[in-house]
């Protein structure tokens, strides 16, 4: 289960014997994985301060969370074809998602401690910020490159009515630069071909004879060549149409096709050089996003201990894996270790229609102990 919940409970005496009895029920009972999570000695500042910095973690929280998934579907887009290859490149530090978790050191060189909780969150923030700012830029880019491919790509898909015939027709097709004579496009159904060839010359007027050639074919017919007067071109296109045959609006122009060739060339060999950065920037930036979002998972968790335990800084925090099936008894096995922290939570959780006044839960789940949770089923983009 890629769902963990970061919990804490003050460290002292009654406490730690709370925490051995937690584990010791969890693991026999094979309830979920647990492991110390390590937070070091932050500087606590003032109570207001304190509770200023909870909602502002709160809404950091959300924001990195965001970026995060919107990292992993992003590479997910630009793997493309590999999509099945897109968790293997979700990495924090190096290592998976999981060892990073059950594993965390506070990164002292990046988060200094010394530093008021505040400085350490704006620094995470300004961070996030900067990565979802390039994260925009470098998409649209891309994106912008992608699509244009695309649109070029789907003109050369389709029947010979609507494709494009850049890459079917050649020079010598067309009788070019006449004064009198223009060659034509027609596109003639499988099942009329006999009656094309029986027909064509005597549409109108001043067709020149045996000038007819299927240059092109698809599933649902064939892209010939007529040669005929320009004034009789209006007359011809006409009657063609009542024979089901079908003209198509094209002249050649060697430069234009040429450009539209190269211009497809171009995007492709664009789109094929920026792969390989973008996938770069994406893999380090969402290594940062992710470390990023653990660090404000810790500080909140340093801050609502300290406001939830009160002073001198003394609680001690762990990471669970619930097992998928086991959710409710682990949580209800927390709920008893623990509720002695918060007796009438305690009691309202355990018992939901009980009507307790002045106890006002709200939207954010709420325990006797310090809960978060991290989830990371949201970066499955398979």
């Amino acid at each position: 289960m890629s769902e963990f919940w970061l919990i804490s409970a003050p460290g002292d005496k009654t406490n730690l014997q709370a925490w051995e009895r937690m584990n010791t029920v969890t693991s026999k009972s094979n309830l979920s994985s647990n492991s110390k999570f390590h937070i070091p000695d932050l500087k606590v500042g003032t109570l207001d301060a304190l509770v200023g910095l909870s909602d502002e973690l709160g809404k950091l929280d959300s924001f990195a969370e965001s970026i995060i998934k919107k990292i992993a579907q992003y590479i997910g887009e630009v793997m493309e074809d590999s999509k099945d290859k897109v968790q293997e490149n979700l990495l924090a530090n190096g290592v998976d998602l999981i060892s990073y978790l059950t594993r965390f050191e506070w990164d002292m060189a990046k988060y200094p401690i010394k530093q008021p909780l505040k400085n350490i969150s704006e620094a995470l923030a300004k961070q996030v910020t900067q990565i979802e700012t390039d994260l925009k830029a470098r998409s649209a880019a891309y994106n912008n490159i992608k699509g244009n491919l695309q649109n070029l790509e789907k003109k050369t898909m389709g029947n010979l009515l609507t494709r494009t015939l850049a890459d079917i027709v050649h020079k010598e097709d067309f009788v070019l630069d006449s004064e009198y004579l223009i060659t034509l496009l027609v596109v003639v159904p499988k099942s009329s071909y006999v009656q094309w060839q029986k027909t064509y010359e005597s549409l109108s007027d001043m067709v020149v004879p045996r000038s007819t050639k299927m240059i092109a074919e698809d599933a649902e017919g064939g892209l010939f060549t007529v040669t005929l007067f320009r004034k009789v071109m209006d007359e011809f296109k006409a009657k063609a149409r009542e024979n089901r045959f079908m003209v198509r609006e094209f002249y050649y122009d060697e430069k234009e096709l040429k450009c539209e060739k190269e211009e497809l060339m171009k995007l492709a060999s664009d789109k094929k050089q920026q792969y390989g950065p973008l996938l770069r920037w994406l893999k380090v930036n969402f290594s940062e996003a992710f470390v990023a979002w653990i660090h404000v998972k810790a500080l909140r968790v340093f801050v609502e201990s300290v406001l939830r335990y009160g002073l001198p800084v003394n609680f001690q925090a762990m990471l669970l894996q619930p097992n998928r099936k086991s959710v409710k008894r682990l949580r209800d096995v927390l709920n008893v270790v623990f509720k002695h922290l918060d007796e009438v939570a305690a009691a309202s959780i355990m018992d939901p229609g009980m009507d307790i006044p002045g106890l006002q839960l709200s939207n954010q789940e709420y325990y006797p102990y310090v809960y978060f949770k991290i989830d990371l089923s949201l970066l499955d983009c398979s």
